[in-house]
């Protein structure tokens, strides 16, 4: 399976004191030696992590495959246009999240613009990606859309396996809609994954690639590893809180070891 390492969160502290340090082209090179086959960044329209400058310099000098994850801002698209990234993601942005909370809403007004987007940079030979919700109903749409990759967002699966494996509910991070029963939660970690096994059969059907992501970490990973059909996984938080311990390199060699 490979391994797509999002290194946004480099940027996140680097843009915490407002300096050049630490600098996310390094990690690339770091990543590379490490095993990774793919850096992820994600350029939002507020730039509160990755800028332009950020994605010029990455696609310019990775060694590695780069996936960028955007809007579907015509002025963002633009800019994946120039820069002309291995892969464009389209995912849903607000404002106020504070990381990505879902998949794209794939009906009509946005169904129109993910058309028109996806046609665009397709035309410039960019691959192109839809980050969906794990159902039946977006994979159908993606496909209708002409995109060669959805990647599932693992979001919901993630959040119930913290609340059912971890110490999240004992802490202000608490997700108050899923302080349940443990064996209710089971029951909804077993349907989440049901979701994505199910979305992924419908994918594969369709001839779609397929990644999956959002909340993977070094505890739930396994689960979404033994989901035939899944190629590819992006994982940044996770790798990168490992690394304030273990370094860089050891946290996205043991990742890449989990999922092989």
């Amino acid at each position: 399976m490979l391994l797509g390492v999002n290194i946004d969160h480099i940027a996140v502290l680097r843009e915490a004191r407002k300096v050049n340090d630490p600098d996310p082209l390094q990690a690339v090179y770091l990543a590379q030696r490490a095993g990774a086959d793919q850096i992820t960044i994600h350029l939002r329209e507020d730039r509160r992590h990755i800028n332009e400058d950020d994605v010029r310099r990455i696609v310019e000098n990775s060694p590695l495959p780069v996936n960028l994850e955007c809007s579907v801002d015509p002025d963002i698209v633009e800019i994946v246009a120039e820069l002309k990234p291995h892969r464009a993601t389209f995912v849903p942005e607000k404002r106020e999240e504070v990381t990505t909370e879902g998949g794209l809403d794939m009906h009509e007004p946005n169904f129109a613009n993910l058309d028109k987007a996806v046609h665009y940079l397709k035309a410039r030979e960019i691959e192109t990606s839809l980050f969906i919700d794990p159902t039946i109903e977006a994979v159908r749409a993606a496909k209708t859309i002409g995109a060669e990759w959805v990647e599932l967002h693992t979001g919901s699966y993630a959040n119930i396996f913290a609340m059912l494996y971890s110490n999240l509910s004992r802490t202000r991070h608490s997700i108050k809609t899923l302080e349940l029963e443990r064996s209710k939660l089971k029951k909804l970690l077993q349907k989440a994954l049901d979701e994505l096994r199910n979305a992924t059969e419908e994918a594969d059907e369709f001839g779609l690639k397929v990644a999956a992501g959002h909340g993977l970490n070094y505890q739930n990973v396994k689960a979404i590893v033994a989901i035939e059909g899944i190629e590819e996984l992006n994982i940044g938080q996770s790798i990168i809180a490992r690394s304030v311990f273990d370094g860089f390199e050891k946290a996205v060699a043991n990742m890449k070891k989990l999922i092989s």
